[in-house]
Order: C-alpha cells, then sequence, then structure tokens
C-alpha cells in the first residue's frame, strides 16, 4: 500500500504539534521547590504513545531546541541553553528518553490494527501504560541525577525534592495520556 500524498506532512504537523503541546504543559506550572509541577509529563507520554519512538523524541526535541533558540517555552516562560545546564535540565534530557519509550507501547498497541478494524486489546493498552510508566522512571532518573550535581545534594534528598512529590501526579497525568491515546487510536486519528 502507498502512503497518501501528503502523510510526510502529516507526520510533521503531528511532530510540531506535540512539540507545542510540551510547550504549553511547560507553562501550566505550579512552582514548589527546585522543580516545578508542570502538565509536561502528560503531553511528553502522550507524544511518544502518538508519534512511536523516534517522532516522540523528535518532538521533546524540537521543544528542546525551541528553547535553546531563545523561545520562552521551558517551564516558568524561561528560555536559553543556560536552562539545560540548571538543575531541571536533567529532566528534559529524561522527557526525550521518556517519549522514546512512551513510542514503542504505542507502536506495539497499534501494530495489528492498520490490517483490520479490531479495537485495541487491554494488553495493549497496559503495554502503553508500562512504557510510560518505565520511561517516567527514565525521567526521574536523569532528573534527580542532575539535581545532585548541581545542588550539590545527596541520592536521598534528590528523590525527596524531585521525585516523590511529583510520582502520585505523574502516574495520573500517564493515566490520561494513555487514555488520549486510545481514543484517538480507536477513532483512528493517529498519524500513519
Amino acid at each position: 500500500m502507498h502512503d497518501a500524498p501528503l502523510a510526510g506532512l502529516h507526520r510533521l504537523v503531528w511532530t510540531a504539534l506535540m512539540a507545542a503541546l510540551i510547550a504549553v504543559g511547560a507553562m501550566v506550572m505550579l512552582p514548589v521547590g527546585p522543580v516545578p509541577v508542570t502538565l509536561q509529563t502528560l503531553f511528553v507520554a502522550l507524544a511518544g504513545l502518538v508519534l512511536g519512538p523516534v517522532r516522540g523524541g523528535g518532538a521533546m526535541l524540537l521543544y528542546v531546541l525551541a528553547g535553546v533558540m531563545g523561545l520562552p517555552v521551558f517551564s516558568g516562560g524561561k528560555a536559553g541553553f543556560a536552562h539545560l545546564l540548571g538543575p531541571t535540565g536533567g529532566y528534559l534530557f529524561g522527557f526525550a528518553c521518556m517519549a522514546c519509550i512512551a513510542g514503542f507501547g504505542g507502536l506495539r498497541g497499534l501494530r495489528g490494527r492498520e490490517a483490520g478494524d479490531t479495537p485495541l486489546r487491554p494488553a495493549h493498552v497496559a503495554l502503553a501504560l508500562c512504557c510510560c510508566l518505565a520511561g517516567l522512571a527514565v525521567a526521574y532518573l536523569a532528573g534527580a541525577a542532575r539535581l545532585m550535581q548541581v545542588l550539590d545534594i545527596d541520592a536521598g534528598y534528590a528523590m525527596t525534592v524531585g521525585v516523590l512529590p511529583f510520582l502520585p501526579g505523574d502516574v495520573v497525568k500517564i493515566a490520561l495520556a494513555v487514555a488520549a491515546w486510545r481514543f484517538l487510536a480507536v477513532r483512528r486519528l493517529l498519524p500513519r
């Protein structure tokens, strides 16, 4: 089967849309210590699920590139390369990894649907959820490691200020991302 003539453009638009949603997620923030609470986790997971590992990670990198180039897309309306070197820079790197890992769950769930009209099975949704949670763990590790380095704190304190306060909310955000992905997949609204 041949790709539609505009399929490449369609994928680029979805990648840009997901990068924009990640930026919007960064603007919705609640400052609580060195790491603010944002909606980025939801949109990073959704980008991976919707776009797959390569394009999902690409959407996150596009977002980072926009911030490095001076667009105020980082949390709190910040921008610039220095933000990557700050205490939350590890989370940005970790989010790119998270989008890639989440993307494997999204692709696996959709692989069997291209030939037929079978709905997503519960196992596909569970796999997507597990991949998103595994990606979140990687993002937390990268973020906590950077906090330890920049703030000169030990691992326990980095977990206390950079992981534990965010865990319950991030699990809910991931569940919402998986639900949104399932909604889009069932209605065949995802890019091919």
